[in-house]
C-alpha cells in the first residue's frame, strides 16, 4: 500500500442516521469520544466491512478500545475488542523489531551478508542449495532486506503464460500469489514452504543491484525470518514470542493458519472478494483465496501474524521512543530502525515514515485490511478489518481509513485518564480439586497478579470470555450466577483462592476456567481481564448416593427427631458410619465400635434429608436415606 502523505484529505460519505443502529459497537464506551464511534460506524457501513477493531493510545495509555460489526458475514457474532485478526504486512514491523533485538544482543549486524560462502545462511539446509546464477545476490545484506533494497521487484513480470498449473497468467513476480507454480518449479511438496518461495526468487535472479533502488518485497522479509531462526536457534515465532511479546505481557499474538477449521479461539472469519483458486494443498479443488488459495502459513515473517488491536498498540508503544512506557529497544536502536533509507525517504526498516516523524504500516490480503501508526504527537493506533476493498473504491477506502484516527483525535471532547493496557500479567495457576461429592466440588488455586479473579463453570468446555469493563454476578450455586453465554456460568468472583460450587448433577463432567482481572483507579475502575492462557480443569462428580433396598441394613425410626438405630445382618459387618448432607458433604463419621446399642443421636441436626453410609473393612458401602424432623 502506497501512502505518501500519511494524513490524507478525504470526503467521508455521510450515512443515514438509521444505518448506524445496524452496526453494533462493543468495548468500553468513552463519553468524550462518541464522534469516533460514529465515524467508524459510518466507515464500515460505507464499505460493507463485516467487522472492525480499533485501539488508540495517547501518551502511552490505551484510552479507546472498541469493536464494530460482526466477526462474520452471517452476522451471528458481534466483534469484540478481544477478537484476533490477520494483520498481513503489519507483520513486517514485528520482524524488524525482532531483527533489531538480535542486533542489540550482539548476534547480528545490519551490514552482515546473507547468502554465499560469507553469508548468514551459508549452512542453511535448503536455501544454501539454491542454484544461484545472479552473483549480485551475494551482495545482499540484512539492511537491504529491511529496506526493500535487496534487488527483487515484484512488479516486473516473471511468470509464464499460463502460470502452470493455473490455467491463467499470474501478473508480476511475487511468488506468494502462485504457490502451486512455485512448488512445481522447485520440485517441492504442497503446501509451499517459506524456503521454496525464497529459492524460487533466488534462482530467478535480481532486477537491480542490491542497495541501489527500492522495491517492496514480501520475500525479502521471509529471508529475514530465516535469519532470525539461524541466529537464535529458535523458530521465528518462538523467538518473537520469547524476546518481544512475553516481556510485554502479550500472549494473544500467533502465526495464522490457512483454514477456517484451524482458526484460533476468538479469531474472526474473513470475507474475501469472491475470488477462488486451486487449493495450495494441491487437491485440485477450488477454494477461496483467503482460506487455502494462499498459503498464509508460509507468510510468517512478512505477513503471517494474527493479533488483537489492543496488543498491537501495546507493542508499538514499547518501541515508540517515548518515555511514557519503557521501550524494549534502546534509543539508538529505535533511531536506526525508524531512520529513512537512502533509496526511499518514506520507508525506514519495516516502517513507512515521513518528515513529520510519523511511522506506520498497512497490511492487505483477501479478507484482511490492517493499519498501525505511531505519531510525533505521541498517539498510536491499530485498526483491523476482516475485509479489504479492491475495486474502484480501493483508493478512497485506504485514504479514508488513513484519515479516520486523525479525525477521531481532532473531534474528541475529552480524553480518559485511565489505561486499558493494565490487564494482569500472570494468571492463576495450580488450580486443583480439594473435594468432590456427588453434587458439589471444592477447588483452590494459586492467585495470579490480578486484583480479582472470575471462575466460570459449565457442563461443556468453557467457550465464553468475560468482556473488559463488565463485572459478572457470581453465585457458587451452579446456574444461579450470570450466564455469560452457552450456559457458561459465573460461580466465583473475588480476591480469594478457593471456591465450593454446589447444585451439580451426580456423575457429570464439569469444566472450570479462571480469569484474572484488574480493577483499580488506574483502570478507571473498569475490570480488565487476561483472557489468554487462562487455566482450566475438568471434574467428574461422584455417582449419586442412592437408597439401597439391601435387606442387610435397616434404619428406624425413619423419620426421626432424636435418634436412629442401625440394624445389620451378619452378611454386612460395617466398620464405620458416615452421615452425609444433601450437598454430599460428610458432616460426621463414626467408628462402629464407638456406637453404643447401634444408636446414633441426630437431635442436633437441622430438619431435612440425610444419608447414612455404612462401610466395611474392604470398602463396600451401603447407603440409606433418613429424614430428620423437628421434635
Amino acid at each position: 500500500m502506497k501512502i505518501t502523505g500519511f494524513r490524507m484529505n478525504y470526503i467521508m460519505i455521510i450515512c443515514l442516521i438509521y444505518s448506524f443502529t445496524i452496526h453494533a459497537q462493543t468495548g468500553i464506551q468513552v463519553s468524550g469520544m462518541s464522534s469516533c464511534d460514529q465515524k467508524f460506524r459510518a466507515f464500515i457501513s460505507t464499505y460493507s466491512i463485516p467487522g472492525a477493531s480499533i485501539a488508540l493510545t495517547k501518551n502511552g495509555k490505551l484510552v479507546y478500545l472498541r469493536a464494530f460489526g460482526y466477526t462474520n458475514a452471517a452476522k451471528t457474532e458481534l466483534t469484540q475488542p478481544h477478537h484476533l485478526f490477520r494483520i498481513a504486512s503489519v507483520s513486517k514491523p514485528i520482524t524488524s523489531i525482532a531483527i533489531m533485538k538480535l542486533v542489540e544482543q550482539g548476534k547480528l549486524k545490519l551490514s552482515d551478508l546473507v547468502f554465499g560462502t560469507n553469508g548468514i545462511l551459508k549452512n542453511h539446509p535448503l536455501i544454501s542449495k539454491a542454484r544461484i546464477t545472479d552473483t549480485r545476490i551475494y551482495q545482499i545484506t540484512v539492511q537491504h532486506l529491511l529496506e526493500h533494497a535487496a534487488g527483487w521487484n515484484r512488479d516486473v513480470d516473471c511468470f509464464p503464460n499460463p502460470t502452470s498449473p493455473y490455467n491463467y497468467k499470474r501478473g508480476g513476480c511475487d511468488p506468494i500469489a502462485a504457490p502451486l507454480h512455485v512448488t512445481q518449479m522447485t520440485k517441492t511438496s504442497n503446501p509451499v514452504s517459506e524456503e521454496a518461495l525464497i529459492i524460487f526468487l533466488l534462482e530467478k535472479g535480481l532486477n537491480f543491484t542490491p542497495g541501489t533502488n527500492y522495491a517492496y518485497s514480501n520475500i525479502g522479509y521471509l529471508v529475514l525470518g530465516e535469519i532470525i531462526e539461524s541466529k537464535s536457534n529458535m523458530s521465528y515465532e518462538d523467538f518473537v514470542k520469547l524476546n518481544i511479546l512475553e516481556p510485554l505481557n502479550i500472549c494473544d499474538m500467533h502465526l495464522a493458519k490457512n483454514l477456517l477449521k484451524d482458526k484460533q479461539e476468538r479469531e474472526v472469519e474473513y470475507l474475501g472478494n469472491g475470488g477462488s483458486s486451486p487449493s495450495c494443498y494441491g487437491t485440485g479443488i477450488n477454494v477461496p483465496w483467503e482460506y487455502g488459495g494462499f498459503n498464509i502459513e508460509a507468510m510468517d515473517a512478512h505477513g503471517g501474524w494474527i493479533a488483537t488491536a489492543g496488543d498491537l498498540v501495546k507493542l508499538i508503544v514499547a518501541v515508540d521512543g517515548y518515555a511514557s512506557k519503557t521501550d524494549i529497544l534502546n534509543a539508538a536502536t529505535i533511531n536506526m530502525m525508524s531512520s529513512p533509507s537512502l533509496n526511499n525517504q518514506n520507508y525506514a526498516k519495516g516502517w513507512a515514515v515521513n518528515s513529520a516523524n510519523n511511522w506506520w504500516h498497512t497490511g492487505a490480503l483477501d479478507g484482511t485490511a490492517s493499519f498501525i501508526a505511531r505519531t510525533s504527537g505521541q498517539y498510536t493506533w491499530a485498526i483491523l478489518l476482516n475485509k479489504r476493498i479492491i475495486d474502484a473504491q480501493s483508493n478512497n477506502f485506504w485514504n479514508e481509513l488513513d484519515a479516520l484516527p486523525w479525525d477521531c483525535i481532532s473531534t474528541n471532547t475529552g480524553w480518559p485518564t485511565y489505561d486499558l493496557m493494565l490487564n494482569p500479567c500472570s494468571n492463576s495457576s495450580n488450580i486443583k480439586i480439594i473435594k468432590t461429592n456427588n453434587n458439589s466440588v471444592t477447588l483452590d488455586w494459586v492467585k495470579g497478579n490480578g486484583t480479582h479473579r472470575l471462575l466460570l463453570c459449565s457442563t461443556n468446555e468453557i467457550s465464553a470470555f468475560p468482556l473488559d469493563g463488565k463485572e459478572y454476578k457470581a453465585d457458587s450455586t451452579f446456574s444461579f450466577g450470570t450466564n455469560l453465554s452457552s450456559e457458561n456460568y459465573a460461580v466465583y468472583s473475588g480476591i480469594g483462592n478457593s471456591c465450593t460450587v454446589s447444585n451439580l448433577k451426580p456423575n457429570t463432567k464439569y469444566y472450570f476456567k479462571i480469569f484474572e482481572y484488574n480493577k483499580t483507579i488506574a483502570t478507571g475502575n473498569h475490570a480488565l481481564y487476561k483472557l489468554c492462557d487462562a487455566p482450566t480443569i475438568a471434574i467428574q462428580t461422584l455417582t449419586s448416593i442412592i437408597d439401597h433396598s439391601a435387606s442387610e441394613v435397616q434404619i428406624y425410626p425413619n423419620p426421626s427427631s432424636q435418634n436412629i438405630k442401625i440394624m445389620t445382618t451378619q452378611k454386612f459387618n460395617h466398620t464405620s458410619v458416615s452421615i452425609i448432607n444433601q450437598t454430599g458433604t460428610v458432616i460426621e463419621k463414626i467408628d462402629s465400635k464407638n456406637i453404643k446399642d447401634s444408636s446414633i443421636e441426630i437431635s442436633d441436626y437441622k430438619s431435612g434429608l440425610y444419608f447414612i453410609q455404612l462401610q466395611d473393612s474392604v470398602g463396600n458401602k451401603i447407603t440409606k436415606k433418613i429424614i430428620k424432623i423437628e421434635p
